[in-house]
C-alpha cells in the first residue's frame, strides 16, 4: 500500500512539474511575441514618421501655432520686416540673412529683445535653420504682446536654397551655411555645409 502510495505521490508531482514547465515555456513565448510585435511596431512607425518633403518634417515638429512667411515673400521690396535670427551665435556667425538680429534660442531672453524693439505693432519675421526653433522664439514674442510676427517657413536652408544672398559676421556674401546636424544637413542643398567639427579648427 505504501508502494502504491508512492507512486501516486511521485505521479502528482511529476504532473505538476511538467504543468509548471509547460505554463513557464507558453509564457515566454508570449512575452517573445510580444517583444517582437513592439520591435515590428515601432520600426514601421520610425518608417511612416520619416519626412521625405519640408513640409512633412514642418508638420512633424512644429504646431502652426505662428503663421509661415515664405522666403519669397520675404525677399520682395515690399516686405518691411525687422528679421529675427534665432539659432545659436556660432551659427549666425557662419551666415545670416541681411540685417538679422540675433536673439539665440538656448539663451533666448525676451527683456533683451523688448529693449531692442519697444514698438509691438512692428512686423517681425523669426527664422532659423528649418523653420522649427524659430516657432517656438516666434511664441514667445506673442505671448509678450507682439502683435505681427511670422515664421521663415523652411528658414536660412530654403533662403539659401532658392539662392538668397547670405552674409558672414564679416558682412560679406559667403556660400557657407551652419547645417546645425548631420540629421538636418539633407534638407541644405544650395551651398556649403560647415559642420561642429570644421568650427573648431
Amino acid at each position: 500500500m505504501t508502494q502504491v502510495k508512492q507512486i501516486f505521490a511521485d505521479k502528482i508531482i511529476f504532473n505538476h512539474k511538467k504543468s509548471v514547465s509547460s505554463a513557464f515555456l507558453l509564457l515566454k513565448n508570449k512575452i517573445l511575441s510580444i517583444i517582437l510585435i513592439l520591435f515590428v511596431t515601432q520600426f514601421t512607425i520610425a518608417q511612416k514618421q520619416e519626412p521625405e518633403t519640408l513640409s512633412e518634417l514642418l508638420k512633424m515638429y512644429n504646431e502652426r501655432s505662428v503663421p509661415y512667411i515664405s522666403v519669397q515673400e520675404l525677399a520682395m521690396p515690399k516686405t518691411k520686416a525687422i528679421i529675427l535670427d534665432a539659432r545659436e551665435k556660432k551659427e549666425y556667425n557662419v551666415s545670416h540673412i541681411k540685417d538679422a538680429i540675433y536673439v539665440g534660442y538656448d539663451f533666448f531672453e525676451i527683456d533683451s529683445v523688448q529693449q531692442k524693439l519697444p514698438n509691438k505693432d512692428s512686423q517681425i519675421v523669426v527664422y532659423c535653420s528649418l523653420g522649427i526653433r524659430s516657432e517656438d522664439i516666434a511664441e514667445k514674442l506673442k505671448k509678450a504682446g507682439y502683435k505681427n510676427v511670422l515664421n521663415l517657413y523652411g528658414g536660412i536652408f530654403e533662403w539659401k536654397n532658392n539662392n538668397f544672398t547670405i552674409y558672414d559676421s564679416e558682412e560679406n556674401e559667403t556660400e557657407n551655411v551652419h547645417t546645425f546636424s548631420l540629421e538636418w544637413s539633407k534638407w541644405f542643398t544650395n551651398g556649403i555645409k560647415i559642420y561642429e567639427k570644421e568650427i573648431q579648427n
